[in-house]
């Protein structure tokens, strides 16, 4: 052989470097089979996942309109009854809103009463005395225009809610019942304005 005619070792194709250069360009898994990258097998999994059918998607988005719809119907639900309960709440304000003057204007009938119940006591008469009478009256007559009427008291079953016991007694009146009263209470509307106070029997005196 003529030394122009030998190959190179450099240039050699060695058989096992071949070997090694075809796997790098060409890698597969024990099985033979290409390898793939690492988001080829997700991909593949979505692929052969089960379409939703025409008849699923569309009772999926009627569920989802009656929630929708579910929900609106419980926000109006919801500003409805706040808008009655500001309603109210408005109505009761302006109802009760001379509550502080008719106390204080209960005062005054009181300081009326009194000084009719000392004329008469005295024996007094005369248009000093049919002048406060007068007066009494026509206040309550104001006040009984405003939906303001006296509590009934004496004679009637105590009620905590409308009467305040200062004291208790024997009495002609049954135990549990008022015997007298101190001082005349009055309501407004279905409001207590201040509770009668009274004097609660305890019944018959024993003998």
């Amino acid at each position: 052989m003529n030394e122009r005619d030998e190959v190179p070792r450099n240039e050699a194709a060695d058989p096992g470097e071949a070997a090694d250069a075809a796997f790098q360009d060409n890698p597969r898994d024990d099985t033979g089979a290409e390898s793939t990258e690492p988001g080829a097998s997700a991909e593949a999994a979505n692929e052969e996942a089960p379409m939703e059918t025409r008849d699923e998607e569309i009772e999926r988005l009627r569920r989802a309109a009656a929630e929708a719809d579910k929900r609106v119907l419980i926000a109006q639900a919801d500003l409805e009854n706040f808008r009655k309960r500001l309603r109210r709440d408005s109505e009761e304000q302006i109802k009760y809103a001379a509550l502080p003057l008719i106390s204080d204007l209960l005062d005054v009938r009181d300081n009326l009463v009194r000084a009719l119940d000392a004329a008469q006591q005295s024996g007094e008469s005369g248009g000093l005395k049919d002048g406060v009478a007068m007066v009494a009256k026509q206040l309550d007559d104001t006040l009984n225009r405003y939906a303001i009427r006296e509590i009934p008291a004496e004679g009637e079953l105590f009620d905590p809610n409308y009467h305040e016991a200062i004291s208790q007694m024997p009495s002609d009146h049954p135990a549990g019942t008022v015997a007298h009263v101190a001082k005349t209470g009055f309501q407004m509307h279905d409001r207590v304005i201040r509770p009668s106070q009274v004097i609660v029997s305890t019944g018959p005196a024993e003998k």
